[in-house]
């Protein structure tokens, strides 16, 4: 598992002209079952998005295509972490906004 950090190098408007596509983006690994949560940083600095996949590498391919990293508008950190806990209850304490 992963837990990308997305940071913005550029200002909000920039990143909002690249919002639609972001979301594409998104949606597209979400389906794909790599993304499991997403969302804004607070303050509104970046994002967050929590990953599977087999391999960093296999992130760091996929992060490469979001319009934020192509564009120039956000650097990518990446950790990786074994996943050894969970809450039982996981899928009631998450919520949508």
């Amino acid at each position: 598992m992963f837990i990308v950090e997305l940071i913005y190098k550029a200002p909000l408007a920039q990143i909002d002209a690249q919002m639609r596509p972001h979301v594409a983006f998104l949606k597209k690994y979400y389906t794909a079952a790599n993304f499991l949560i997403s969302g804004r940083q607070v303050p509104r600095t970046g994002g967050i998005i929590v990953a599977m996949a087999d391999s960093r590498e296999r992130i760091e391919a996929i992060m490469a295509e979001d319009p934020f990293c192509r564009h120039g508008l956000a650097e990518v950190r990446i950790i990786e972490f074994r996943a050894s806990q969970r809450a039982e209850d996981l899928p009631s304490r998450v919520t949508e906004p």
